[in-house]
């Protein structure tokens, strides 16, 4: 008999508030962090912020409209997306 197991963490629910972005993983933890950690998400209003998509069998979150991606392991290591970098006065994606 073949029993398959994550050792990845993965999203089961997400919930976005004024101030966190609080998962819930498979494994029974649940995980918040910051809203100011998304600079994305914190500049989105609240109809973005709830239009999202669990992707990857839960190894990650997708904001469609707001070309977003957060992953359970980025959130349990403390990783927040990089803002971009201004060239020029313009803003470029980080690489």
């Amino acid at each position: 008999m073949s029993i398959a197991v994550h050792s990845e963490p993965r999203i089961i629910a997400l919930k976005v508030t004024k101030e966190a972005i609080i998962s819930r993983l498979a494994d029974g933890r649940t995980i918040s962090v910051p809203l100011a950690w998304s600079w994305r998400l914190s500049n989105a209003t609240p109809a973005q912020r709830n239009h999202f998509v669990i992707i990857g069998d839960g190894e990650g979150v997708h904001w469609p409209a707001l070309d977003e991606d957060l992953s359970a392991r980025g959130m349990l290591q403390g990783v927040p997306p990089r803002p971009p970098k201004r060239v020029h006065g313009k803003r470029r994606e980080a690489s």
